[in-house]
């Protein structure tokens, strides 16, 4: 069944290919990827009839499925598998994470991570928040900088439901880091809080040493509000 799913994809996509556009998508993504060419709004249409014709999504979430695309070489599959993750979100089950953590550390840059911490482990720790303490807390101290990344970011989302306590632990842990993803990842988990609860993210801004990378993007709705 994943085979004849598979074969469809593909050709779907190839007939879409453009070499013109697969080497400026390389080049945005800094040449570790090689591209089929095709732009997002078109390769959502692909998406829309591979989809219904499949009926894939109406069945139960398909690691099998999702697994096959990430091997493959061109970026679009995994960009298909993620649209595929996100329209799964209500399927997936606490036994889905370890799969999830996986797909984090392959082929990791941060347009797979940006999903798959946020939304796919993000969905999880909601309706299985155990999770938190039996993966998630782990993944904050990971060797692996995209795993730490997901930690910091997995409850971007959350907004009141946030446990910032939780929040500014993963990012004191990660605090110290010269990666520029963590900087990143730090500054953007602030920003995005700070929408809903600007007093906290301003009191644990200046009260702790960050990055000025982290400091810039985390703080930039509160410049805003202080300038009103």
């Amino acid at each position: 069944m994943v085979e004849n799913q598979f074969e469809l994809l593909t050709s779907l996509l190839e007939k879409q290919r453009n070499e013109e556009n697969a080497g400026y998508m390389s080049r945005y993504m800094k040449n570790h990827f090689p591209f089929f060419g095709i732009k997002t709004p078109e390769r959502r249409e692909i998406e829309k009839q591979f989809f219904a014709e499949t009926g894939i999504l109406k069945e139960p979430f398909n690691q099998e499925f999702v697994w096959v695309l990430w091997q493959m070489e061109e970026r679009e599959y995994q960009n298909i598998a993620l649209d595929y993750i996100e329209k799964s979100l209500k399927k997936l089950v606490k036994e889905d994470l370890p799969f999830i953590e996986k797909l984090i550390t392959t082929k990791s840059w941060w347009d797979t991570v940006d999903v798959l911490g946020p939304k796919a482990a993000g969905a999880i720790a909601q309706k299985y928040p155990e999770v938190i303490e039996e993966t998630i807390d782990g993944w904050a101290a990971n060797e692996n900088m995209w795993v730490r990344r997901a930690a910091i970011l997995f409850q971007l989302k959350y907004k009141q439901k946030t446990n910032d306590t939780l929040l500014f632990e993963y990012i004191l842990k990660n605090a110290d880091s010269k990666e520029f993803f963590i900087q990143k990842a730090i500054g953007w988990a602030l920003r995005e809080y700070s929408k809903t609860n600007p007093e906290a993210v301003g009191h644990f801004i200046e009260n702790n040493k960050l990055a000025p990378l982290s400091v810039r993007e985390g703080s930039k709705y509160l410049r805003s509000s202080n300038r009103r």
